[in-house]
């Protein structure tokens, strides 16, 4: 239900304002009030200061100050991603960028016309599942488009890589080469590494491969902050940093370059006490930056069969996927952190991941789990049997819903039908009483909020397969996909006083589109484009 803006409102904006306010004017506004409402409003006033001074209805008389005419375009709050990867999403878009590419043959030619010359060719997105190869691709099949220099190329997940024969040379990866834990090197019928590593089998060739320089580090954040502010994204959680990663986004933050609020996980234990050997560090530089969580992995992904189940791949026997941490391991190190005041965000797409990852979190004391909020992030595959134990334990799902609407066919072969009965659940997690927070894994899937709303709403990739939507009793409403990339990621970052909402008092982080989401079509809603991105009462995006 939509409800006008409060009579309180009203009187505090009509109150004399300072004329140092400004009021934006003519719009079609919406936020969710502190209770969850979804409110409707004509005008956003905004104080010096950059924060929300009040939202007034159609016909409500105007404040003194400044006025900006909205042109009777739609006024959103700020959306945020609370799972994304800042600094890839930059890499990504400077580097070999394979995600649009549907057959191998394209993919090999996108790589010869983008590696540039001299040094490692470097890149990622590339799914096999989209090129309908029915497997992976072959160091042999990537020499074709490289040469003899080495590369090393990310699967659109990230949990596997595809290498040349370079690159398996300098990493002197060879049939004797074991196994890692927690991954695997794809193998020819001869025992022969073929090309592909998978989760911990990366490092293999991670360790070769020469770092990028600091210039090519601050070109790849400043790319991921243009990409995400042409998007509407005012925020995003950072879902594993270092402490050189760190260290660049408070440099950014001290340099007013910072075009987005950036919540960031410590990647793991050694990370975490890399940068915030005191304890947890809250929102800082005008609540642009935080470090308060760790993430871990618990497992792999569905795409690359590396997620952790309870029972064998369907089309895989023998294969149940990779765990990241023996049980008693994984309960350990949450249990450490949480006594230090961090909240911990642990990756679990399998069933058996999933269940590992709840029961580990269970065993913390109640108190320290409401004041931490801990979160699961992705929530793909769960036991329908695990499912009433977030809301139970406090623990936030942590959703993608473009995950769904990008595995959908994979998954089936994957898992079969019986354990999609607890997959993508995102209803059930609601009804419930499950806290949930949106994002979209980028550059796994692309950063675009309007992407996600539309695939929580519709259950449907943006071609509109399948027509009636994917397993549609678990969509969600607009309402609440909305509050997932709004309140639902402030309160898992600890922001909720602070962002999420045009209420008074918080930041102005809002943006401006050139359609109301609350009114297209649903299958139309990923096809709204933002014109602009304020953040703090300043404006960071404008369309040209």
């Amino acid at each position: 239900m939509i409800k006008t803006t409060c009579l309180a409102a009203l009187l505090l904006a009509t109150a004399a304002p300072a004329l140092a306010d400004t009021a934006y004017v003519n719009a079609n506004g919406y936020t969710l009030g502190d209770g969850g409402t979804l409110l409707r409003f004509a005008t956003l006033v905004v104080d010096d200061a950059g924060k929300v001074k009040a939202t007034l209805p159609a016909g409500a008389p105007l404040p003194r100050g400044k006025k900006i005419d909205v042109q009777g375009r739609t006024l959103l709050p700020g959306l945020i991603d609370a799972h994304g990867h800042v600094m890839s999403l930059g890499e990504r878009a400077l580097a070999v960028d394979l995600s649009e590419t549907m057959s191998l043959a394209a993919a090999q030619a996108a790589i010869r016309a983008n590696a540039g010359t001299g040094g490692w060719i470097r890149g990622g997105g590339w799914n096999q599942e989209r090129w309908g190869l029915g497997r992976f691709p072959t160091a042999v099949e990537l020499d074709a488009a490289t040469g003899n220099r080495p590369a090393v190329l990310r699967r659109v997940d990230g949990h596997a890589i595809w290498v040349n024969s370079a690159a398996i040379k300098l990493a002197g990866i060879t049939a004797a080469t074991p196994d890692p834990a927690g991954g695997r090197i794809e193998r020819d019928a001869a025992g022969n590494p073929n090309g592909v590593l998978v989760d911990a089998a990366m490092k293999l060739v991670g360790a070769v491969v020469p770092p990028l320089s600091s210039a090519e580090n601050d070109a790849a954040l400043a790319k991921s902050l243009v990409i995400m502010a042409s998007v509407g994204l005012t925020g995003a959680h950072d879902a594993g940093v270092d402490r050189a990663t760190w260290d660049r986004y408070r440099r950014f933050a001290a340099q007013g370059k910072l075009t987005a609020r950036l919540y960031a996980m410590a990647y793991g234990p050694d990370n975490r006490a890399a940068i915030a050997p005191d304890g947890p560090i809250g929102w800082r530089d005008d609540d642009k930056l935080a470090m308060m969580a760790m993430k871990l992995q618990a497992d792999g992904a569905l795409g690359s069969r590396g997620a952790w189940m309870a029972d064998d791949y369907s089309d895989a026997p023998g294969n149940k996927g990779l765990p990241f941490f023996e049980e008693g391991n994984l309960r350990r190190i949450i249990l450490e952190a949480s006594a230090k005041g961090f909240q911990t965000n642990v990756h679990a797409i399998g069933d058996a991941a999933n269940g590992a990852v709840l029961a580990a979190f269970a065993a913390i004391p109640a108190s320290q789990r409401a004041a931490l909020r801990h979160r699961d992030e992705h929530v793909q595959i769960v036991n329908t049997g695990d499912l009433p134990r977030f809301a139970r334990l406090g623990i936030i799902a942590s959703i993608q819903p473009t995950h769904a609407t990008s595995d959908k066919g994979m998954v089936e072969a994957r898992i079969g039908e019986a354990r999609l009965a607890g997959g993508y659940a995102w209803k059930s997690l609601i009804d419930s009483g499950a806290r949930l927070a949106g994002g979209s894994d980028f550059p796994v899937e692309p950063p675009n909020p309007f992407y996600g709303l539309h695939a929580a709403v519709t259950r449907q990739s943006r071609d509109g397969a399948p027509p009636q939507g994917w397993r549609m009793a678990e969509a969600m409403t607009m309402q609440q996909a909305f509050a997932a990339f709004t309140t639902g990621a402030a309160w898992a970052g600890h922001a909720e006083g602070k962002v999420g909402t045009l209420t008074p008092g918080k930041w102005a982080d809002f943006i401006i589109t050139g359609q109301d989401p609350f009114a297209v079509a649903p299958a139309d809603v990923w096809k709204v484009r933002v014109d602009e991105t304020w953040l703090g009462g300043k404006r960071v995006f404008l369309r040209k």
